[in-house]
């Protein structure tokens, strides 16, 4: 189905937490790979899966780190719901095994690649959903996840830009809502901003599933 779009050129039937990451797609598409995997996610690399794995990154935006994790040989499936960043991670990575699918949070429901993942990565994504979006999106993901499975999410803090739809989201409260949906704690970092901006910081978090939620008696 086709979104209708809005007066300002956004889409009508897409999350609001996409709002204003397709007007400024160009821009985004080179402030996202002027950084790379391995210092976006520093704190956590010791956790990602070391053999070839199943992975899904959401809202995976130009795919630099869906491309970093393809070339590690994982398997991964990058949903992004703005098909202007997408339509640049495909050109920008057009070389890499990459799944794309166009889906948003909190229902994701992955029709076209179905099944579990052993890694899942969030990355400045969970912050555009609200109070009762994140309890779903964490209630998903936890379902998503293979035993053993780990939830990277990645948390801005800081002052919201100008027509984007975010909150105020601590890590404190993004533990205990895993720990609700039976993720434990693994990993809790913060790092300033890589892009230099002296009010925005930035908290890691590993969430980790149950070794097995049908483990026999």
């Amino acid at each position: 189905m086709t979104d209708r779009l809005g007066a300002d050129g956004e889409s009508i039937g897409q999350a609001r937490g996409t709002a204003g990451y397709a007007r400024a797609a160009d821009v985004l598409a080179v402030q996202y790979e002027e950084v790379t995997f391995g210092e976006v996610h520093r704190d956590v690399l010791s956790l990602v899966p070391a053999g070839p794995a199943r992975i899904l990154d959401i809202g995976a935006g130009t795919g630099r780190d869906a491309a970093a994790l393809a070339a590690l040989g994982h398997r991964v499936v990058a949903v992004e719901p703005t098909s202007e960043l997408r339509g640049h991670g495909q050109r920008i990575h057009a070389g890499s095994a990459i799944e794309w699918t166009d889906d948003v949070l909190p229902a994701l429901t992955l029709r076209q690649c179905p099944g579990r993942f052993d890694a899942v990565f969030a990355t400045a994504v969970w912050m555009h959903l609200d109070a009762e979006e994140r309890g779903q999106a964490m209630a998903r993901i936890a379902a998503l996840l293979m035993p053993d499975g780990r939830f990277f999410v990645n948390l801005r803090h800081g002052p919201v830009p100008d027509g984007r739809h975010m909150f105020d989201v601590s890590a404190a409260e993004t533990v205990e809502l895993g720990a609700a949906h039976g993720l434990q704690t693994v990993l809790s970092s913060e790092r300033s901003d890589l892009h230099g901006r002296d009010s925005v910081r930035w908290s890691s978090l590993v969430l980790q599933a149950k070794e097995s939620r049908n483990a026999p008696h």
